[in-house]
């Protein structure tokens, strides 16, 4: 039986997050409100996981609104860099959070590295409650490269620099939003989380 959960709150105020969010679960009639819209303050992200840091998040959400909450975690792991940026992939080059330093730095620590393989993470956890004692959680991985420049001006977060394996040598940031949100790491997880909410399996 499905989880009955038709408005979210999105445990972020990413606005690229929030348009690929709308835009994914518009198809099932989900209204999808970020906190922010409510008033809602960030919740810390101090933990060194994925998993850990969308879970606190989802908790906070919900507790605040008192509606089911949606949080995602999610980042860049590249392999010459022991899976950096990874949680910290939003903060990489410091604060104030900045997409374009964020890439700067990204291409100063692969500079002369061969090994260019990269993949996004996304881990979302969806709590029914502030103590939801089985929140669902799903991740999805998408597999890639980084390349030497940047292209493309779509996406946000590294993708002018993220080739995906199943991209035909375009950078995430030259895939329309549709076909991104087909294949991409939030559009892989959301799948699974979709396929648990109406399994209702909790985990």
């Amino acid at each position: 039986m499905a989880v009955p959960v038709q408005r979210l709150v999105l445990a972020s105020d990413n606005t690229g997050k929030l348009r690929e969010f709308r835009a994914l679960l518009a198809p099932l009639s989900f209204e999808v409100v970020a906190q922010g819209e409510l008033g809602i303050a960030p919740a810390p992200e101090p933990h060194p996981t994925f998993v850990e840091n969308a879970l606190a998040k989802a908790r906070h959400a919900a507790a605040a609104s008192r509606l089911p909450a949606l949080a995602d975690d999610s980042g860049l792991c590249c392999v010459a860099l022991g899976g950096a940026p990874g949680v910290r992939s939003a903060r990489f080059a410091g604060e104030p959070r900045d997409d374009e330093r964020n890439n700067r730095e990204l291409l100063r620590q692969l500079e002369g590295t061969v090994d260019r393989r990269a993949h996004y993470v996304c881990v979302l956890v969806l709590c029914r409650t502030a103590d939801d004692p089985e929140p669902l959680i799903a991740e999805g991985r998408w597999f890639g490269r980084i390349a030497p420049v940047a292209r493309g001006n779509g996406g946000f977060g590294y993708d002018p620099l993220f080739e995906p394996a199943d991209s035909g040598d375009r950078s995430a940031a030259q895939l329309s939003a549709e076909e991104k949100n087909r294949i991409s790491h939030r559009a892989l997880a959301l799948r699974e989380l979709l396929r648990l909410l109406r399994s209702g399996e909790t985990g």
